[in-house]
């Protein structure tokens, strides 16, 4: 039994139009800047909410990417097990969907921050740098040095629990439910941190949340193709 066209719809089609609908209107409305200006920075003196905090720096940023990490190195354990402990056999593709995805955002994300060439906020004119502001995917002047701060990888790190709402869904629909909220919270938590650090505007960890949603939906379909989970 193939995916039916409501599932696709669900999730494929409506979180597509919502995403791009969100993106327009931050475009739109400026909403990166002005609201980096209403929570995060003082455009007097650059200072940024976040920056030089323990809660920003290091309880967030620095324990909360390791214990991003931790979750990744819990399920490559769990995985490997599952070829030696019989009562994890028939959790292998589970738990092998699992540790794709804890792998494959975080990194595509990392190598995105490489190739688009985006200033962190923090790094531009009145908000604590030099550089001036250019519009998301707008031309970049090529005297400009190299930026990597689009889209937001920390975030990605926990968006990437997207895969719990997708396991879920083998169980019960309030699993699922219970793994989405799981990943949009930590996610939020992650964004906000890097936002009042100056490392990102709102949309680039939107960016972020998009793309790991897209990949624990494409991984989900190739793994269970055969399968209806609606």
């Amino acid at each position: 039994m193939k995916f039916s066209a409501r599932f696709d719809a669900w999730h494929a089609w409506l979180p597509l139009a919502v995403f791009v609908l969100v993106i327009a209107l931050i475009a739109s409305f400026d909403v990166d800047r002005r609201l980096a200006e209403r929570l995060f920075v003082d455009t007097q003196t650059g200072h940024w909410l976040g920056e030089g905090t323990f809660w920003a720096d290091t309880l967030l940023h620095r324990w909360g990417r390791n214990f991003a990490r931790l979750l990744g190195v819990a399920g490559i354990v769990a995985w490997l097990l599952s070829f030696k402990l019989p009562r994890l056999r028939p959790h292998r593709r589970a738990l092998g969907y699992y540790v794709a995805c804890m792998a494959v955002v975080p990194l595509l994300v990392g190598g995105l921050k490489i190739a688009t060439n985006v200033d962190c906020p923090r790094d531009l004119q009145g908000y604590g740098g030099d550089r001036p502001y250019i519009e998301l995917f707008g031309d970049r002047p090529d005297g400009l040095p190299r930026a990597e701060c689009f889209p937001g990888a920390h975030s990605s790190s926990a968006f990437a629990l997207f895969c719990l709402y997708f396991l879920g869904l083998a169980y019960s629909r309030r699993m699922a439910m219970m793994g989405l909220s799981v990943a949009l919270a930590l996610g939020a938590v992650f964004s906000l941190d890097q936002q009042a650090r100056g490392a990102h505007f709102v949309s680039h960890d939107l960016w972020s949340a998009a793309i790991a949603w897209a990949i624990c939906l494409l991984f989900y379909r190739y793994l269970w193709r055969g399968e209806l989970r609606a």
